[in-house]
């Protein structure tokens, strides 16, 4: 990505960020996450992601997810089930440049017949994410992004979606902003940590890593805290996405 900071501005046209939140000082991505949660809540939305859009089937949900705060459970059901790169959100969101909105389908595949779909929405509406509302976005070299808002609320008055769509984009520099900085983690991860990030990409849990490993639970643990506090990481998720996008493991 082309560092944000070089790009030419246009402050005149980004309306004010919620709550008077400095953008100019997020630097991390822990600091974008509490901007986001702040944004989120403000629009009536619980939950939010930004991922990379899938350039092919061999690609899991959890390689392609960049930020959010989707419970861990939420992310292992979904990437298990394989949806991702052929579901409807994809679909809609690969052929237009407007919103897309939908229930909890959106998440589902494309195809109506698909005998996964009906798991797919009931999961999702089970953890209150009924509706939502995703904006494609792409980075300075063109990479093309989703960003999406979920929870329980009515699609957004236009007014209010034009403002959410602006701040979006802001959110997304910092985001590249983020990357650009955090090339490189403070400390290296270890070997042990490494493997642990590993095998949780993979979708294992901590009792099956420790067996793996022949470590107990605890250790297990442990070397997930250490490897998030060296990634700036705010949780297992975080660190995993972070570890895979620096090709740590």
């Amino acid at each position: 990505m082309r560092d944000p900071d070089k790009m030419p501005a246009h402050e005149d046209w980004l309306p004010d960020f919620p709550g008077s939140v400095d953008l100019d000082t997020v630097r991390t991505e822990h600091e974008l996450l509490h901007v986001m949660r702040r944004c989120t809540g403000k629009f009536g939305f619980s939950h939010f992601l930004i991922a990379r859009l899938p350039e092919n089937e061999l690609q899991r949900f959890s390689e392609r997810l960049t930020v959010s705060n989707w419970p861990a459970e939420l992310v292992r059901r979904y990437d298990a089930l394989g949806l991702f790169h052929e579901s409807r959100l994809v679909a809609d969101a690969s052929v237009t440049k407007r919103p897309v909105y939908g229930d909890g389908r959106l998440f589902a595949c494309a195809a109506d017949d698909d005998p996964r779909n009906g798991e797919a929405a009931a999961l999702f509406e089970s953890l209150g994410l009924e509706a939502s509302l995703a904006f494609l976005l792409h980075s300075t070299q063109g990479e093309p992004y989703i960003l999406v808002f979920s929870g329980r609320r009515e699609p957004l008055a236009r007014p209010d979606l034009a403002e959410l769509y602006f701040i979006s984009v802001q959110l997304f520099e910092c985001l590249e902003k983020a990357f650009t900085l955090g090339l490189e983690p403070r400390e290296k991860l270890s070997g042990r940590e490494a493997e642990c990030l590993r095998w949780a990409a993979a979708g294992k849990s901590s009792e099956e890593i420790a067996i793996i490993l022949g470590i107990s639970v605890y250790t297990v643990s442990s070397y997930f805290k250490s490897a998030a506090r060296k990634l700036q990481a705010v949780n297992r998720m975080q660190a995993i996405a972070c570890a895979l996008r620096l090709k740590l493991i």
